[in-house]
């Protein structure tokens, strides 16, 4: 029974570190998508830092990447950049993989 009781444990003890570091994840991958977003605006320095703050803020409003998507399709279309919905979506998948890496190391 007590290593039952162990396994069960140790699968709970994994389970909130592999959603520590998804979380971890998504956050660092909105903040990388958020300086690609504010380069394709033609923001540098601080400008660019601030808006890939407001990208990471974003994500709180739903569950789900929806929300940083139409943030950022909003902001490209009211700026005109010509962006496709596939490319901000691959761009999104390629940074969370590149951040789930960095995320891994730290």
């Amino acid at each position: 029974m007590s290593s039952m009781k162990d396994r069960e444990e140790h699968f709970e003890k994994k389970f909130v570190l592999d959603e520590e570091l998804r979380f971890k994840a998504v956050a660092r991958r909105n903040k990388l998508l958020g300086l690609w977003a504010a380069e394709k605006l033609g923001k540098t320095g601080a400008d660019a830092e601030a808006y890939a703050t407001e990208v990471v803020v974003a994500d709180i409003e739903e569950a789900g990447d929806h929300d940083v998507f139409r943030k950022i399709r909003r902001d490209f279309d009211a700026a005109g950049v010509d962006q496709s919905d596939h490319q901000i979506r691959r761009t999104m998948d390629e940074l969370l993989a590149t951040a789930a890496a960095q995320v891994k190391k730290a």
